[in-house]
């Protein structure tokens, strides 16, 4: 019996990536397709890499993070030792994120701030300016709320990323 196999063009679909990206983490030795010729075949293992790589990206992991992890997972297949290191790796990842999101918080006040004083020197001289948009508190926090929930079916299956 023969393990299905999935060719470049098909994960590109099934992952929504570019044969690009796929061969820069083939070349970054993060998966590694098997190879016919020309043609790279993908197996099971190479697509959950690739699920895991992706996750990792989108957490803002570094490539030598996913490594480490996807390197961890190989040598010890227990899964505890590379959810340790995941859990701590996503800890500081979040730590960052929330300072990031702080900085851009207050860097937003401060715009909005400039923009009234510019808006308000403009309407003293009668000249008509656009204002910037009203923050939309509603949004804002549907916005929150759908960020930190996982839409993955696959996200409780692996929690490893």
């Amino acid at each position: 019996m023969t393990d299905k196999r999935w060719t470049i063009r098909q994960m590109c679909d099934d992952f929504d990536v570019t044969p690009r990206t796929l061969r820069f983490y083939e070349s970054k030795e993060l998966i590694f397709p098997d190879r016919e010729g020309q043609h790279r075949l993908f197996t099971r293992a190479d697509r959950a890499r690739l699920k895991l790589i992706l996750r990792g990206k989108r957490f803002g992991f570094s490539l030598e993070q996913i490594r480490q992890l996807l390197e961890m997972y190989d040598r010890d297949d227990s899964e505890l030792l590379q959810l340790r290191k995941t859990y701590e790796i996503a800890l500081e990842r979040l730590a960052d994120m929330e300072r990031q999101r702080a900085e851009l918080e207050e860097a937003i006040t401060d715009l909005r701030k400039e923009l009234a004083w510019g808006e308000e020197t403009f309407r003293r001289a009668g000249v008509a300016v656009q204002s910037p948009p009203a923050r939309d508190e509603a949004r804002d926090k549907t916005n929150r709320r759908s960020t930190s929930t996982s839409d993955d079916p696959g996200a409780r299956a692996n929690p490893a990323l």
